[in-house]
Protein backbone atom coordinates (compact mmCIF):
# COMPACT_ATOMS: atom_id res chain seq x y z
CA UNK A 1 0.00 0.00 0.00
CA UNK A 2 1.20 3.56 -0.79
CA UNK A 3 2.31 5.83 2.05
CA UNK A 4 -0.46 8.36 2.99
CA UNK A 5 -0.05 11.87 2.40
CA UNK A 6 0.55 13.90 6.01
CA UNK A 7 -2.35 16.09 6.08
CA UNK A 8 -1.66 17.56 9.49
CA UNK A 9 -1.22 21.57 9.22
CA UNK A 10 2.37 22.22 10.53
CA UNK A 11 2.35 25.13 13.46
CA UNK A 12 1.90 28.60 12.29
CA UNK A 13 5.63 30.05 12.97
CA UNK A 14 7.20 27.05 11.19
CA UNK A 15 7.81 29.28 8.53
CA UNK A 16 11.50 30.60 7.15
CA UNK A 17 12.83 33.16 9.46
CA UNK A 18 12.01 37.22 8.46
CA UNK A 19 15.57 37.90 9.17
CA UNK A 20 15.62 41.35 7.30
CA UNK A 21 12.69 42.58 9.39
CA UNK A 22 14.25 40.97 12.37
CA UNK A 23 17.48 42.40 12.52
CA UNK A 24 16.03 45.89 11.48
CA UNK A 25 13.75 45.69 14.81
CA UNK A 26 16.97 44.07 16.54
CA UNK A 27 19.23 46.89 16.07
CA UNK A 28 16.63 49.62 16.07
CA UNK A 29 16.26 48.07 19.45
CA UNK A 30 20.21 48.67 20.87
CA UNK A 31 19.92 51.79 19.31
CA UNK A 32 20.55 52.00 15.66
CA UNK A 33 17.59 54.71 14.32
CA UNK A 34 18.73 54.36 10.60
CA UNK A 35 17.26 50.90 9.42
CA UNK A 36 19.77 49.31 7.02
CA UNK A 37 18.71 48.96 3.58
CA UNK A 38 18.94 45.17 1.98
CA UNK A 39 19.94 44.94 -1.30
CA UNK A 40 16.59 44.32 -3.99
CA UNK A 41 16.27 43.46 -7.55
CA UNK A 42 13.26 42.38 -9.17
CA UNK A 43 15.23 40.61 -11.94
CA UNK A 44 18.23 38.20 -12.24
CA UNK A 45 20.98 37.51 -14.90
CA UNK A 46 21.09 33.68 -15.92
CA UNK A 47 23.76 31.71 -17.29
CA UNK A 48 23.17 28.06 -17.79
CA UNK A 49 25.52 25.14 -17.64
CA UNK A 50 27.26 25.48 -21.15
CA UNK A 51 28.53 22.05 -20.79
CA UNK A 52 27.55 18.86 -18.63
CA UNK A 53 28.36 19.34 -15.14
CA UNK A 54 31.19 16.30 -15.10
CA UNK A 55 33.43 18.61 -17.84
CA UNK A 56 32.56 22.08 -16.11
CA UNK A 57 35.15 23.71 -13.11
CA UNK A 58 33.48 24.48 -10.75
CA UNK A 59 34.77 26.71 -7.56
CA UNK A 60 33.89 26.88 -4.51
CA UNK A 61 33.29 30.79 -2.72
CA UNK A 62 32.75 31.24 1.03
CA UNK A 63 32.62 33.92 3.59
CA UNK A 64 34.60 31.62 5.87
CA UNK A 65 37.55 33.12 7.53
CA UNK A 66 41.23 31.69 7.88
CA UNK A 67 41.87 31.07 11.43
CA UNK A 68 44.29 33.49 12.91
CA UNK A 69 45.83 32.74 16.86
CA UNK A 70 46.55 36.19 16.93
CA UNK A 71 43.17 37.65 16.58
CA UNK A 72 41.25 35.99 19.54
CA UNK A 73 38.69 33.40 20.21
CA UNK A 74 37.93 31.87 17.02
CA UNK A 75 36.90 28.59 18.63
CA UNK A 76 33.38 26.87 18.71
CA UNK A 77 30.70 28.70 20.21
CA UNK A 78 33.06 32.11 20.55
CA UNK A 79 31.54 34.90 21.06
CA UNK A 80 31.84 37.50 17.67
CA UNK A 81 34.92 38.61 16.78
CA UNK A 82 34.88 41.93 15.02
CA UNK A 83 39.22 41.14 15.35
CA UNK A 84 38.55 38.25 13.02
CA UNK A 85 37.15 40.20 10.13
CA UNK A 86 38.71 40.02 6.52
CA UNK A 87 38.24 42.86 4.38
CA UNK A 88 39.88 42.00 1.00
CA UNK A 89 38.95 38.81 -1.36
CA UNK A 90 41.35 35.52 -0.84
CA UNK A 91 42.14 32.48 -2.75
CA UNK A 92 43.16 29.05 -1.34
CA UNK A 93 44.70 26.10 -2.63
CA UNK A 94 41.38 23.35 -2.97
CA UNK A 95 43.89 20.52 -2.91
CA UNK A 96 44.99 21.26 0.56
CA UNK A 97 42.72 21.14 4.06
CA UNK A 98 42.33 24.93 5.60
CA UNK A 99 40.79 25.93 8.82
CA UNK A 100 38.47 28.35 8.09
CA UNK A 101 35.94 29.70 10.68
CA UNK A 102 33.29 31.79 10.71
CA UNK A 103 33.01 33.61 14.47
CA UNK A 104 33.42 37.33 12.31
CA UNK A 105 29.96 37.09 11.98
CA UNK A 106 26.75 36.57 12.72
CA UNK A 107 25.42 32.79 13.24
CA UNK A 108 23.12 31.31 15.15
CA UNK A 109 25.28 30.77 18.58
CA UNK A 110 22.00 29.83 20.07
CA UNK A 111 21.53 26.61 18.21
CA UNK A 112 24.55 25.75 16.43
CA UNK A 113 28.05 25.85 17.67
CA UNK A 114 30.41 25.82 14.54
CA UNK A 115 32.22 22.66 15.85
CA UNK A 116 31.52 21.27 12.10
CA UNK A 117 33.16 23.24 9.54
CA UNK A 118 31.78 20.63 6.94
CA UNK A 119 28.46 23.21 7.46
CA UNK A 120 30.14 25.78 6.27
CA UNK A 121 33.13 25.11 4.16
CA UNK A 122 32.59 22.13 2.15
CA UNK A 123 35.68 21.55 0.81
CA UNK A 124 36.61 18.06 1.16
CA UNK A 125 33.10 16.72 0.46
CA UNK A 126 33.75 18.80 -3.12
CA UNK A 127 37.26 17.72 -3.62
CA UNK A 128 36.07 13.74 -2.73
CA UNK A 129 32.50 14.85 -5.65
CA UNK A 130 35.80 15.62 -7.99
CA UNK A 131 37.65 13.32 -7.39
CA UNK A 132 34.69 10.60 -8.42
CA UNK A 133 33.99 12.67 -11.53
CA UNK A 134 31.28 14.43 -10.64
CA UNK A 135 32.70 17.78 -11.87
CA UNK A 136 36.02 19.67 -12.22
CA UNK A 137 37.24 21.21 -9.08
CA UNK A 138 38.73 24.41 -9.61
CA UNK A 139 42.09 24.71 -8.57
CA UNK A 140 41.41 27.28 -5.97
CA UNK A 141 37.97 28.68 -3.84
CA UNK A 142 37.83 32.33 -3.04
CA UNK A 143 37.04 34.08 0.41
CA UNK A 144 34.24 37.00 -0.20
CA UNK A 145 34.55 39.53 2.84
CA UNK A 146 31.14 39.95 4.21
CA UNK A 147 30.86 43.50 3.95
CA UNK A 148 27.34 45.51 4.38
CA UNK A 149 28.27 47.94 1.53
CA UNK A 150 26.50 47.50 -1.35
CA UNK A 151 28.49 49.51 -3.50
CA UNK A 152 32.10 47.54 -2.06
CA UNK A 153 30.90 44.06 -2.71
CA UNK A 154 29.67 45.18 -6.48
CA UNK A 155 31.86 47.65 -7.65
CA UNK A 156 35.15 45.97 -5.79
CA UNK A 157 34.88 42.50 -4.15
CA UNK A 158 32.57 41.06 -7.09
CA UNK A 159 34.71 41.73 -9.72
CA UNK A 160 38.04 40.65 -7.77
CA UNK A 161 36.38 37.05 -7.84
CA UNK A 162 35.41 37.27 -11.26
CA UNK A 163 38.72 38.12 -12.67
CA UNK A 164 40.28 35.00 -10.07
CA UNK A 165 37.21 32.65 -11.54
CA UNK A 166 38.14 33.55 -15.24
CA UNK A 167 42.22 33.33 -14.40
CA UNK A 168 40.84 29.45 -13.63
CA UNK A 169 38.62 28.89 -16.37
CA UNK A 170 36.06 28.53 -14.10
CA UNK A 171 32.40 27.58 -15.76
CA UNK A 172 30.34 27.35 -12.27
CA UNK A 173 30.16 28.69 -8.75
CA UNK A 174 29.11 26.88 -5.68
CA UNK A 175 28.42 29.65 -3.23
CA UNK A 176 27.56 29.49 0.91
CA UNK A 177 27.29 32.27 3.30
CA UNK A 178 26.40 31.89 7.28
CA UNK A 179 25.15 35.22 8.74
CA UNK A 180 22.91 37.43 7.34
CA UNK A 181 24.70 40.20 5.61
CA UNK A 182 26.85 37.10 4.18
CA UNK A 183 23.86 35.72 2.33
CA UNK A 184 23.24 39.58 0.48
CA UNK A 185 27.04 39.14 -0.41
CA UNK A 186 27.01 36.38 -2.09
CA UNK A 187 23.79 37.36 -3.81
CA UNK A 188 25.42 40.23 -5.22
CA UNK A 189 28.67 37.98 -6.16
CA UNK A 190 26.59 35.08 -7.76
CA UNK A 191 24.48 37.76 -9.79
CA UNK A 192 27.79 39.25 -10.91
CA UNK A 193 29.81 35.93 -12.28
CA UNK A 194 26.24 35.01 -13.84
CA UNK A 195 25.83 38.14 -15.58
CA UNK A 196 29.58 37.43 -16.68
CA UNK A 197 29.34 33.97 -18.16
CA UNK A 198 29.36 31.68 -14.87
CA UNK A 199 26.77 29.48 -13.39
CA UNK A 200 25.83 29.93 -9.66
CA UNK A 201 24.10 28.07 -7.32
CA UNK A 202 23.73 29.65 -3.48
CA UNK A 203 23.30 27.47 -0.79
CA UNK A 204 21.64 29.09 2.27
CA UNK A 205 19.71 29.71 5.25
CA UNK A 206 18.29 33.52 4.85
CA UNK A 207 15.51 32.76 2.38
CA UNK A 208 14.15 36.34 2.54
CA UNK A 209 17.71 38.53 2.05
CA UNK A 210 18.45 36.06 -1.17
CA UNK A 211 15.22 35.72 -2.91
CA UNK A 212 15.30 39.80 -2.26
CA UNK A 213 18.53 40.07 -3.84
CA UNK A 214 17.38 38.10 -6.55
CA UNK A 215 19.78 35.18 -7.46
CA UNK A 216 19.99 32.79 -10.72
CA UNK A 217 19.62 29.67 -8.61
CA UNK A 218 19.06 28.88 -4.50
CA UNK A 219 19.28 25.97 -2.68
CA UNK A 220 17.23 27.02 0.72
CA UNK A 221 17.96 24.93 4.01
CA UNK A 222 15.75 26.06 6.67
CA UNK A 223 18.39 25.41 9.51
CA UNK A 224 19.82 27.81 11.88
CA UNK A 225 22.52 30.37 10.36
CA UNK A 226 25.89 28.90 10.23
CA UNK A 227 24.80 25.45 8.82
CA UNK A 228 24.01 26.31 4.94
CA UNK A 229 26.10 22.88 3.73
CA UNK A 230 23.96 20.70 6.09
CA UNK A 231 23.82 19.68 9.85
CA UNK A 232 26.84 19.40 12.06
CA UNK A 233 28.06 16.04 12.43
CA UNK A 234 25.30 14.85 10.07
CA UNK A 235 27.64 13.21 7.04
CA UNK A 236 24.19 12.08 5.33
CA UNK A 237 23.00 15.73 5.48
CA UNK A 238 25.99 17.32 4.32
CA UNK A 239 26.07 14.46 1.09
CA UNK A 240 22.75 15.31 0.39
CA UNK A 241 22.40 19.06 0.71
CA UNK A 242 25.54 19.51 -1.65
CA UNK A 243 24.18 17.35 -4.13
CA UNK A 244 21.00 18.69 -4.14
CA UNK A 245 22.50 21.96 -5.06
CA UNK A 246 24.47 20.55 -7.81
CA UNK A 247 21.17 19.13 -9.16
CA UNK A 248 19.79 22.74 -9.21
CA UNK A 249 22.99 23.96 -10.71
CA UNK A 250 22.58 21.36 -13.45
CA UNK A 251 18.50 21.50 -13.71
CA UNK A 252 17.61 24.73 -13.17
CA UNK A 253 14.97 26.16 -15.97
CA UNK A 254 15.17 29.74 -15.36
CA UNK A 255 16.86 32.78 -12.85
CA UNK A 256 15.19 33.44 -9.39
CA UNK A 257 14.64 29.40 -9.13
CA UNK A 258 14.94 28.38 -5.76
CA UNK A 259 14.71 25.09 -3.94
CA UNK A 260 13.75 24.15 -0.45
CA UNK A 261 15.57 21.39 0.93
CA UNK A 262 13.28 18.96 2.31
CA UNK A 263 15.29 18.44 5.50
CA UNK A 264 14.50 19.70 8.81
CA UNK A 265 16.30 20.65 11.64
CA UNK A 266 14.50 19.49 14.09
CA UNK A 267 10.74 18.63 14.53
CA UNK A 268 9.86 21.12 17.07
CA UNK A 269 10.48 24.78 15.62
CA UNK A 270 10.50 26.95 18.42
CA UNK A 271 14.59 27.33 17.66
CA UNK A 272 13.29 30.20 15.00
CA UNK A 273 12.37 32.34 17.55
CA UNK A 274 15.31 33.09 18.78
CA UNK A 275 18.25 34.60 16.54
CA UNK A 276 18.02 38.45 17.48
CA UNK A 277 14.45 38.62 18.58
CA UNK A 278 14.01 41.48 21.13
CA UNK A 279 11.01 40.16 22.36
CA UNK A 280 13.05 37.80 24.35
CA UNK A 281 15.72 40.27 25.28
CA UNK A 282 15.32 42.85 28.61
CA UNK A 283 16.44 46.24 28.57
CA UNK A 284 19.49 44.60 30.71
CA UNK A 285 20.21 42.31 27.72
CA UNK A 286 19.70 45.05 24.98
CA UNK A 287 21.89 47.12 26.45
CA UNK A 288 25.01 44.88 27.11
CA UNK A 289 24.53 44.04 23.09
CA UNK A 290 24.53 47.33 22.30
CA UNK A 291 28.01 47.77 24.97
CA UNK A 292 29.26 44.36 22.84
CA UNK A 293 28.45 45.63 19.60
CA UNK A 294 30.04 49.34 19.56
CA UNK A 295 33.67 47.27 21.15
CA UNK A 296 33.51 44.71 18.22
CA UNK A 297 32.62 47.74 15.49
CA UNK A 298 35.87 49.15 16.84
CA UNK A 299 38.32 46.22 16.68
CA UNK A 300 36.63 45.37 13.18
CA UNK A 301 37.48 49.01 11.95
CA UNK A 302 41.07 48.81 13.63
CA UNK A 303 41.50 45.69 11.34
CA UNK A 304 40.00 47.49 7.85
CA UNK A 305 42.13 50.80 8.50
CA UNK A 306 45.26 48.34 8.86
CA UNK A 307 44.55 46.52 5.58
CA UNK A 308 43.34 49.98 4.24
Amino acid sequence: MAEQPDTTFAADDDVPIAYMARTRAYYQAIGYDAPYRWAHHVGAPFQPLTKPLAQSRVALITTAAPYDPAKGDQGPGAPYNGGAKFYQVYAGDTASDHDLRISHIAYDRVHTTATDSGTWFPLPRLRRLANEGRFQLAPNFFGAPTNRSHRVTIDTDAPEILARCQADNVDAAVLVPNCPVCHQTVSLVARHLEANGIATVVMGCAKDIVEHAAVPRFLFSDFPLGNSAGKPHDDASQAFTLELALRVLENTPAAQTTVQSPLRWRDDPSWKRDYNNVANLSPEDLARRRADFDAQKQRAREVRDTVN
